[in-house]
């Protein structure tokens, strides 16, 4: 008769333990590195559709405004030149864009609202000087990330003709 233990020697189990910690080694990395590119990812995606939905509603309502009642300015001296924009629409009310901060607000006839929390950079321009009925509309939008990092989306300058 042969008496047969069950179990594991001290080196296969030493074996193991060093197998298995050489693949925690190796995939860790590989695992920070693919949630850091996700979180990439879904900023970039964010700070997109944010980016789209500000200038849907800028150029939107710009394009109702009349055109002899639009001044572009910025908001106090801490913000940056061009980077407020009010005018009168078509039906009578009063609009505004303003950065404050990383803040875009809208106010309409003084009721204040934020489209975006995001903002880096907004300039309102007129891109000829012979028509002032075209504004030029530049928008950034910057998001924290990780490890202290940023993401930061430049919307193309848009070009929008003013209709009244």
């Amino acid at each position: 008769m042969v008496n047969r233990r069950s179990g594991v020697t001290l080196m296969e189990l030493m074996i193991t333990i060093s197998i298995v910690s050489a693949v925690f080694a190796i995939s860790a990395p590989i695992l920070m590195q693919a949630n850091r590119q996700f979180i990439m990812n879904r900023s970039r995606v964010e700070l997109q559709q944010e980016a789209r939905a500000v200038m849907y509603v800028v150029t939107r309502n710009l394009r109702q405004a009349q055109a002899a009642s639009i001044t572009i300015n910025r908001a106090s001296t801490s913000q940056p030149f061009y980077s407020k924009i009010s005018f009168t629409k078509q039906q009578g009310s009063i609009l505004v864009f303003q950065q404050e901060g990383q803040y875009l607000y809208q106010v309409i006839n003084g009721v204040r609202r934020p489209l975006s929390k995001n903002l880096k950079y907004l300039a309102f321009t007129f891109p000829r000087s012979d028509d002032m009925g075209i504004i030029s509309v530049s928008l950034t939008l910057e998001k924290q990330i990780f490890e202290g990092r940023k993401k930061a989306l430049h919307m193309a300058s848009e070009k929008v003709r003013v209709m009244n």
